[in-house]
């Protein structure tokens, strides 16, 4: 099984973008093939070899008049990536997503899964509450750390 890339490696990459004013660069070693693009200011890295529809545009949630939420990366209910995959919302195309805002999760419930390396990896709700935000889209490329998800 092959090595996922360092987060320093995409790093460079992502900074190899911005210094030549490139829009996306690939690397590919082995059987391991990475790809880094850059989609408005975004960058994102895209590790299986599969390619990757393009992501829809997600809705800026709507600011509540109360005081502040804290940044979802600093939210203690924020579900975080554990690798740099593909989030997939349901468990196969056509069919309904694991979860949606609203709903209450248990402990450990399967909410998305994360493909990395052509191998699909279930994440669990890491506490039970209520999804308050859905950050990724269905088919979206996510990064290792990045918050998917809040559950209060």
């Amino acid at each position: 099984m092959a090595k996922l890339p360092s987060s320093k490696t995409i790093k460079e990459l992502a900074e190899l973008l911005s210094e030549t004013g490139l829009t996306e660069i690939e690397v590919e070693t082995g059987d391991m093939r990475i790809k880094v693009a850059r989609q408005g200011t975004a960058v994102s890295a895209v590790v299986p070899q599969v390619a990757a529809a393009p992501a829809a545009a997600e809705a800026a949630p709507e600011p509540k008049e109360a005081a502040p939420a804290p940044a979802p990366a600093d939210h203690p209910g924020g579900v975080k990536s554990p690798m740099v995959g593909t989030a997939y919302l349901a468990p196969e195309p056509g069919s309904a997503n694991f979860v949606k805002v609203g709903d209450t999760v248990s402990e450990g419930q399967t909410i998305l899964i994360v493909e990395a390396m052509k191998t699909m990896n279930p994440i669990g709700a890491p506490k039970s509450g209520k999804v308050t935000q859905i950050l990724v889209s269905n088919e979206q490329p996510v990064e290792f750390d990045e918050v998917l998800m809040i559950i209060e």
